[in-house]
């Protein structure tokens, strides 16, 4: 597919003029944190929730992406679209914020690359819920891995396309992706620990 490059730099733009802030703990035991970005009143994490709760935002995102909607999901309905992504929000919601302390969080994140075979480090990953439908989810949350059982969500977003790098909005994640990555490797963060100690520093 032939990518414009002006709404590529747009993406970049958008991107790089929204600083990280701060970082908050989501499970309040350092295993799964969410980013605050520059302008945002709540953390990434809880924004996505509210957005896919939101049905005039739903309903606006999916009238903008019906083509992609009819050819990857086989989907006309603007409805049945808004009741699928509202079932699916509710059980990843419920999967991320009833984590209880011996949840193996390995087990929800997988690589961003499904072609990954080894580790990196700060691995880019993405979590998606295991619906109770036939359909795959459109629904993902995307978060950088600090070591086994511990995350940074960076992101999410409904993902339609069978790449990240087709659609604007998807795009964008995936550059916020790098970015939080780039600023967790500047300022020497590359596991738990060092992140702990970062954030200890800024008290």
């Amino acid at each position: 597919m032939h990518l414009n490059k002006n709404w590529i730099l747009t993406v970049i733009d958008m991107v790089t003029n929204k600083n990280i802030t701060s970082f908050d703990d989501i499970t309040e035991d350092n295993r799964l944190w969410a980013v605050r970005y520059e302008g945002d009143e709540d953390n990434i994490l809880d924004i996505l929730f509210a957005q896919w709760d939101d049905v005039q935002w739903i309903r606006s995102f999916f009238k903008k992406n019906m083509p992609d909607l009819q050819r990857y999901f086989d989907i006309s309905d603007v409805d049945v679209a808004i009741d699928i992504t509202a079932e699916d929000s509710d059980i990843l919601q419920r999967k991320i914020l009833d984590i209880s302390p011996d949840a193996n969080l390995d087990e929800m994140f997988r690589p961003l690359d499904n072609m990954q075979t080894s580790e990196m480090m700060l691995d880019k990953e993405k979590a998606n819920p295991k619906t109770l439908t036939h359909h795959r989810s459109w629904l993902r949350i995307y978060a950088l891995k600090l070591e086994d059982g511990c995350y940074i969500i960076t992101g999410g977003a409904i993902k339609l396309t069978r790449t990240m790098q087709e659609r604007e909005h998807t795009l964008q994640e995936l550059l916020r992706q790098e970015q939080v990555r780039n600023f967790l490797l500047t300022n020497q963060i590359i596991d738990t620990d060092s992140f702990i100690d970062y954030l200890t520093e800024l008290k």
